[in-house]
């Protein structure tokens, strides 16, 4: 390996570490006519805020559960007399029937038929304000009951092909209106994930405490020394300086959460806290239009509980992030969408272990000051015997991906041929009425 070489991998690394990514694959430049177009010349970045180039201010937050949450436990059928007996110990008691904290509670009631897990109680409010709906029996067309494909195919939106080089969420960013910054989409966690992957700019922040730490570029000798090595690079120069001004933007704009937590109790720890951050830095950065976390552990093979237990124990710092961001968010959350969703659901019977196998159909929420809420939506046929997929878990009567499509047409405003290079080869068919006109 050249020196040259050496510290262009070096540098790709080191700024990776500090919360910021600069493209240096084959394909993050697009040749055009006999000269190379730059990474941020190529993705429409010249600068301008999404707000400045005319483009939506409305924002979108998608958080993976990666694992395979139990579905049927989360918004749980109670209404159904073949629920309990496919569950005999992990089966929620219907609303009312349960007992007190600490022992098995009972559904809260959401329609007579379906019932919220009770840790999700932070959630009831938007519920009731009708503001959080739910999509039953959704998820990916392809029967793949592998973690890895399946949330391969759920990130770049086409199910059963493993060669698409991108994230959905990534084509979003070049669909959107308007001109982009690096930080028109965020991901929170240990590396950029798969959804994110792709040639428009994105930046990838650590969870937890370390999101607001100083990298290594942060040091000003460090910092000097590599600008002056990368100044006038003619392939990495502008792709660097993009990378290190996103990082400064974003850095910028948390160290107002920082500050202010000084002055009180600090926030939990987990999914609350990463959570209250982004709300912080959506607040003081308009530039940020998107956001994705993926959150892990609910793989429930084994000892799942029903209202109390391992899902229980897992549910709740979710819901408690997730009323945590709509709050923190204030006046934005009248313009945001949150999703959430999995890979794919779990059997209807619980195994041997009291807990659940690898299933099929799941339920997505979403969550919005433009939702129109307080629904269990989707094409719903039951739990009877006859009615599950290969009688052992819940059939996909609504694909992710149009309902994915519904909220970017709906509430992003993305055109009919800006869905399709986004959302390759839709299905057809109706989405559910997840968003108010």
């Amino acid at each position: 390996m050249q020196r040259r070489d050496f510290l262009n991998a070096f540098i790709a690394g080191a700024t990776a570490g500090a919360g910021l990514l600069i493209p240096v694959g084959r394909g993050a430049w697009a040749a055009t006519g006999g000269g190379t177009q730059s990474f941020a010349t190529a993705a429409g970045m010249d600068g301008a805020s999404p707000a400045a180039g005319g483009a939506t201010g409305r924002k979108l937050i998608v958080v993976m559960l990666r694992g395979a949450v139990d579905g049927l436990n989360v918004v749980a059928p109670v209404g159904a007399p073949n629920y309990a007996r496919l569950r005999p110990t992990i089966a929620l008691l219907p609303p009312g029937q349960g007992q007190g904290p600490g022992e098995n509670q009972g559904a809260l009631d959401l329609d007579g038929y379906f019932g919220l897990h009770p840790a999700l109680a932070p959630l009831l409010p938007l519920w009731n304000q009708k503001k959080l709906a739910f999509v039953h029996a959704s998820g990916s067309p392809d029967g793949t009951r592998s973690h890895f494909d399946a949330q391969d195919y759920m990130e770049s939106a086409t199910p059963g092909v493993k060669s698409t080089p991108d994230g959905w969420m990534n084509r979003l960013i070049a669909a959107l209106p308007g001109t982009s910054t690096p930080t028109r989409a965020v991901s929170i966690g240990p590396t950029m994930p798969r959804i994110l992957g792709g040639n428009a700019a994105a930046v990838n922040l650590a969870s937890g405490a370390a999101a607001g730490k100083p990298g290594v570029l942060d040091r000003p000798a460090m910092g000097a020394a590599f600008d002056q090595l990368y100044l006038g690079h003619e392939r990495f120069g502008r792709a660097y300086q993009d990378g290190r001004a996103a990082h400064k933007e974003v850095m910028a704009a948390t160290m107002a959460e920082m500050a202010a937590a000084d002055g009180g109790a600090p926030l939990p720890f987990g999914f609350p806290d990463d959570a209250a951050r982004l709300a912080v830095l959506m607040r003081n950065d308009p530039n940020v239009q998107m956001a994705f976390f993926a959150l892990g552990g609910w793989d429930t093979h084994a000892s799942q509980g029903a209202g109390t237990g391992q899902l229980a124990n897992r549910l709740a710092p979710l819901a408690q992030g997730l009323a945590l961001l709509a709050q923190r968010l204030g006046p934005l959350f009248e313009d945001t969408t949150i999703v959430v969703m999995s890979e794919f659901g779990r059997t209807a019977r619980e195994n041997g272990n009291g807990g659940t196998d690898h299933g099929h159909g799941n339920v997505m929420w979403v969550l919005g000051g433009g939702v129109a809420g307080g629904k269990v939506l989707g094409e719903w046929r039951g739990v009877a015997d006859d009615q599950l997929n290969e009688g052992r878990d819940l059939p996909v009567t609504t694909d992710f991906r149009t309902v994915l499509a519904h909220i970017a047409e709906r509430h992003l405003r993305l055109s009919d041929s800006q869905l399709e290079r986004v959302f390759p080869s839709l299905p057809g068919g109706a989405s559910p009425r997840l968003l108010r006109a």
